[in-house]
């Protein structure tokens, strides 16, 4: 209709009157352009590297055969072609847990407060990222004062990991009248 009228009256005020939008008169919805042509190339260069190039280096290697693409066009083909490289940053893969399933008394039931000293010694096994692996820290926590009285890190979650953190502890360990801990297997 506004086209239709468009030699008699302007188009702004056809708009107005029609209670229309001048920008919804005037969009024409764009194609989306096949990315397929483009997705093989990336492909292409990525088996090339042995599946170690990123979208950095993809990029560049596109910049060197004459196409301009955006890191981030690169990165969703990747994406829907599944295309992830061997450099990919770690990953933190929990362990399972699989021993100490018999049924134990939950002695301290949450009772964290008005503790004494070296009454009760509470315990985790914690994951942290050191440069691209990650290594694990042990903890040990006197609930009198919250203190931090034994630990221990290794890259690996053992029972001698365990072991260092007791063994780090100054002082008689019998003075500990309850040990609590989530009962993963390390323990």
């Amino acid at each position: 209709m506004i086209k239709a009228n468009a030699h008699k009256y302007s188009v702004s005020a056809m708009c107005r009157v029609l209670q229309v939008n001048r920008n919804s008169y005037y969009y024409e919805a764009k194609q989306k352009p096949d990315e397929s042509e483009l997705a093989s190339e990336i492909t292409q260069i990525f088996r090339a590297s042995r599946n170690n190039y990123g979208t950095r280096k993809i990029k560049k290697e596109l910049m060197d055969a004459g196409k301009q693409v955006s890191r981030r066009r690169i990165g969703r083909i990747m994406k829907q072609e599944g295309l992830v490289s061997n450099y990919t940053t770690a990953q933190f893969k929990p362990q399972k847990d699989t021993c100490n399933e018999s049924k134990t008394k939950n002695v301290l039931n949450r009772q964290f407060q008005n503790r004494e000293y070296r009454d009760v010694m509470i315990s985790d096994l914690t994951y942290v990222r050191v440069g691209t692996r990650w290594n694990y820290i042990c903890i040990l926590v006197d609930l009198f004062n919250r203190e931090i009285i034994g630990y221990s890190a290794g890259e690996h979650k053992t029972a001698e990991l365990v072991k260092a953190a007791f063994q780090s502890v100054e002082g008689s360990l019998e003075e500990i009248r309850l040990f609590h801990t989530d009962r993963g297997n390390e323990f």
